[in-house]
């Protein structure tokens, strides 16, 4: 446990002395979301209508735009190889380096969600069930993208192939995480929490051990 958390740390800090990519993606967010009310119209009916979505559209694009470098660096200057050979498991490395950029990129997002949903007029009753919701995906989202960024370790155009792997998988969180907080969805969304909640208890064994797998097929 107190090499995950050296590594946790350690990653959190070259995070943020690289110029902060929890800040690039939360200006991702606000902007991107920001632009609808211009493409959609001013009217609070359409844009309270349309509101969940685009927030967690918006936040699944923003989870994407570090996840190329989550391996990346550590491969160029071979520091990767030290960490493949340390007593940690590489299943903990990547539990630990998913964990890192949840907390950079995710946790944010987390924070802003509400203020975009209510700048785009969503009701404020919704907004505890869309926070649990983002709460639940996000963190499932990061360990997904953690097994695109080993599976395309090395590549050519990384960003691009990170993409194209992990959008289909990240598609039945984005339907129930706005099911979840749809205020025209039939119920109280619990089942859809659940639903999130379920996927993220059977991506933190699976993405790790996957994205391992990936990590030691690249090292070879």
């Amino acid at each position: 446990m107190v090499s995950f958390k050296a590594l946790l740390l350690r990653d959190l800090r070259l995070a943020f002395r690289q110029g902060g990519d929890g800040a690039m993606a939360v200006i991702f967010f606000v902007l991107a979301a920001l632009l609808f009310p211009f493409g959609l119209g001013p009217e609070p009916e359409a844009l309270a209508r349309d509101a969940v979505g685009i927030v967690w559209v918006m936040a699944l694009l923003a989870s994407l735009l570090a996840l190329d470098r989550l391996f990346q660096g550590d491969w160029e200057d071979g520091s990767l190889d030290l960490i493949a050979l340390s007593p940690l498991p590489l299943e903990l490395v990547v539990l630990a380096k998913a964990l890192g950029h949840w907390l950079v990129s995710g946790l944010p997002l987390l924070i802003a969600a509400p203020i975009v949903a209510s700048m785009l007029q969503f009701d404020p009753a919704g907004l505890p069930r869309l926070v649990l919701a983002l709460a639940l995906g996000t963190p499932t989202l990061s360990l997904l993208g953690a097994v695109g960024a080993a599976l395309t370790l090395g590549a050519r155009r990384a960003a691009v192939l990170v993409s194209l792997l992990v959008l289909p998988l990240e598609i039945p969180i984005l339907i129930f995480g706005v099911a979840a907080a749809d205020p025209a969805a039939t119920g109280d969304g619990s089942t859809q929490i659940m639903v999130l909640g379920a996927l993220l208890a059977v991506a933190l064994p699976l993405c790790p051990w996957a994205a391992a797998a990936a990590l030691r097929q690249a090292l070879d």
